[in-house]
């Protein structure tokens, strides 16, 4: 049975509509196979930026957690318990797929698009990136 299988899931959430109806979903598997889900956001950070770099940094860290901190508390509600860890990168797709690896999560719940410029895509370039790359089953949410 799968349920025995999962006891990890990872979410990425970066504030987007699909990022939050990938939390959902994710809340709705970890009830089902009492499973733990751990949030995770990438915090672009462009390459060679160096003016101001740490204001940003710390204005980016602040809204990250008291989005993951509402995050934490929906899934609370639910039963559901949901750790989080705030990454800088510059690929949040290959930081996804990186995570995933080294924590040995079961699965990945990710919405089909996120903040990107290119909202008309069919399937955005990161949650692209995490399916065709991840060694671990990825659930797109659209």
């Amino acid at each position: 049975m799968i349920r025995n299988k999962i006891k990890k899931i990872l979410v990425p959430i970066d504030g987007s509509k699909n990022s939050l109806r990938g939390l959902d979903e994710a809340i709705y598997i970890a009830r089902q196979c009492q499973a733990i889900i751990i949030g995770l956001h990438v915090i672009k950070l462009p390459p060679g930026m160096v003016l101001n770099k740490k204001r940003l940094e710390s204005g980016s860290v602040k809204s990250a957690e008291i989005m993951m901190d509402a995050a934490k508390t929906k899934a609370g509600r639910h039963g559901v318990q949901l750790n989080y860890k705030i990454i800088k990168g510059a690929d949040p797709g290959y930081d996804i797929v990186q995570y995933s690896k080294k924590h040995r999560n079961d699965l990945i719940v990710i919405g089909a698009r996120g903040l990107g410029a290119f909202k008309e895509a069919f399937l955005g370039s990161v949650s692209n990136y995490v399916l065709h790359k991840s060694k671990v089953p990825v659930l797109i949410v659209k």
